[in-house]
């Protein structure tokens, strides 16, 4: 009697991933059908080709229990005849549709049967678990050994990894999750447990084609991680291309040297006894420093280097309470070519001096950050006379000596515009004693010289203004908007703001937070939103009858108005408007 033989395998035209599911041989008991036509195996001759495939197992690894973390896979690459050509590369999505992984070809792709997985076809038990987050992937690993042997492909294939470390987690816990990730890109790491150098020689062992990592603490976690450390882990990283970093408070000083790295932030900095840069390809740097006043960082020194190590700077963030014009020079004085973005924040003794500086230095920004400096509205129109073809980001938050006539100048003279935030510029210089509206009437008319200074009016008309951001202007009594592509609105705290002189035609709004306003002020800009929707949307609503005898309500597929504005292309209906007082 002729022995059982192993079945021929699947044919070339099958998925890479089917492949990867081909039953074992040696196995005692099978089945008694074609695992690829469904006939009897008895007297059956399968007309598939036979080829032949070897698979190695991949180790096993220790499971570890997973809080919140969220993964990006790659499956196998797909044969040309391969019907699941556009696999995403994740294994969870928020907002996936299973039709997106699949081709809307009308030919039934061929599928492989996985005997160790119930039945299931191996390319759609892929695309289930694929979906699933990496706890639930732990979990349908212990359903059976398909299932285990999917799982394990799926972490093998894993691109990106965000992962929250618990506060009780040590270090083997993060190791067991890289493990099974060994082609592993982009790491983020969520740390509420202290994180120190052995928790970077694990992340460098276990992934050595990483190429962004950011590591983000938490008020239980404190980073112990030197400078030291830190540079030498940029030098063995060769791939590494983009490093975040928040909590380094005990770096002291660091010397980071990589040809590979084009994005650094680097917050929570104290006291740096020295900040050397040898990255050539360096275009993006973000250092955010405390706010003590005994911090003793040299600035200037730091930025005079940027020009010979690193000359290829497009964007440079740093926040500091010991900025000032010596600082702004020696930037300058780097001649960074290609700079667009430039933001230099709470340096209070950054003046006009440091914005003529910038204007003669770099006349191609695109964003100009001067929140919590001293410039006033000489600065603002030095700013206007040299960006006017490049700014569309302007942000003077925190900057007292800026009157609404400089705002206004600047949204005049701006037409590119789309982001300006002037929280905090227009401020009551008498807080703790704010009048009433009819004691404040009074004083203006009895003391005008003297309420005039305080109290101000903003008037701003802009056609590609998107988000405008007034937040604390306490001083702002009256406000008007022509905007008609500004989608957000923040008035915050502006409990001077009169609401007889708010007057909003911004037909595009979407969202406007008032938090903190009159509940006056909050219900005109309420009835001023809504009435402009009602008004549209009751634009053609009625008809009377044939006889002339009463209105009736018409609907929209019986609306001629509403066809004419279809076929001219033009917009009928708008976003409701929400209002945010909370």
């Amino acid at each position: 009697m002729q022995s059982n033989q192993p079945h021929p395998a699947t044919p070339g035209g099958a998925t890479s991933i089917s492949e990867a599911f081909l039953p074992k041989h040696g196995k005692k008991r099978g089945s008694y059908n074609c695992g690829r036509c469904g006939l009897p195996k008895k007297g059956h001759s399968c007309h598939f080709p036979t080829t032949s495939t070897t698979i190695t197992s991949p180790t096993d690894s220790t499971s570890a229990v997973i809080a919140s973390p969220l993964s990006a896979v790659r499956p196998p690459p797909p044969t040309p005849c391969q019907p699941y050509s556009h696999l995403r590369r994740a294994l969870s999505f928020d907002d996936i549709d299973v039709a997106d992984s699949v081709d809307s070809d009308d030919e039934e792709p061929e599928t492989e049967w996985d005997l160790d997985s119930g039945g299931l076809p191996a390319s759609c038990l892929w695309e289930v678990l694929r979906r699933l987050t990496p706890p639930e992937l732990l979990s349908v690993a212990t359903v059976c050994k398909g299932w285990r042997d999917t799982a394990r492909r799926l972490w093998r294939a894993a691109e990106e990894l965000r992962l929250r470390v618990p506060v009780k987690a040590q270090v083997g816990f993060v190791g067991s999750v890289l493990q099974k990730c060994p082609g592993l890109i982009r790491l983020s790491l969520r740390m509420e447990s202290d994180v120190d150098a052995t928790m970077l020689a694990c992340i460098a062992f276990s992934c050595p084609s990483l190429e962004s990592m950011e590591i983000f603490t938490s008020n239980t976690s404190i980073n112990r991680i030197t400078g030291d450390e830190l540079g030498r882990f940029v030098a063995d990283k060769r791939c590494l291309t983009s490093l975040k970093m928040e909590g380094c408070s005990n770096l002291g000083g660091f010397s980071l040297c990589s040809s590979s790295l084009s994005i650094l932030w680097l917050s929570d900095l104290h006291s740096l006894s020295k900040m050397v840069f040898n990255c050539p390809n360096l275009k993006e740097i973000s250092l955010d420093f405390t706010r003590l006043e005994n911090d003793s960082t040299d600035l200037r020194t730091m930025v005079d280097g940027f020009g010979r190590s690193c000359p290829r700077l497009q964007n440079i963030h740093i926040a500091s309470v010991r900025l000032s014009n010596a600082v702004v020079l020696a930037l300058t004085a780097a001649n960074l070519r290609g700079l667009r973005m430039l933001s230099l924040v709470l340096g209070s003794e950054i003046t006009d001096a440091s914005v003529a500086a910038i204007a003669s230095s770099y006349s191609t920004l695109e964003l100009l950050d001067l929140s919590g400096s001293s410039i006033s509205d000489s600065g603002i129109g030095m700013i206007c006379n040299v960006f006017p073809d490049t700014l569309s980001r302007f942000l003077l938050a925190l900057c007292p000596n800026i009157t609404s006539s400089g705002i206004q100048f600047a949204a005049a003279q701006l037409p590119l515009l789309e982001l300006m935030d002037c929280g905090m510029a227009i401020c009551d210089p008498n807080p703790k004693s704010p009048a009433s509206e009819e004691s404040s009437d009074c004083e203006l008319q009895g003391t005008p010289n003297s309420k005039l200074l305080i109290y101000q009016k903003l008037i701003i008309k802009h056609s590609r203004l998107k988000k405008l951001s007034l937040w604390g202007c306490s001083g702002l009594d009256a406000l008007y908007l022509n905007c008609p592509e500004l989608s957000d609105l923040n008035l915050n705290s502006c409990r001077n703001l009169h609401p007889e002189r708010l007057l909003l035609q911004c037909p595009n709004l979407e969202s406007i937070h008032a938090s903190g306003c009159q509940d006056m002020l909050v219900e005109t800009i309420q009835n001023q939103v809504c009435s402009d929707f009602a008004a549209i949307e009751s634009h053609f609503s009625c008809k009377r009858l044939a006889d002339g005898s009463k209105r009736v309500q018409v609907p929209h597929f019986l609306n001629p108005q509403l066809y004419d504005d279809d076929k001219k292309g033009r917009k009928v209906r708008k976003r409701r408007c929400t209002v945010l007082v909370n």
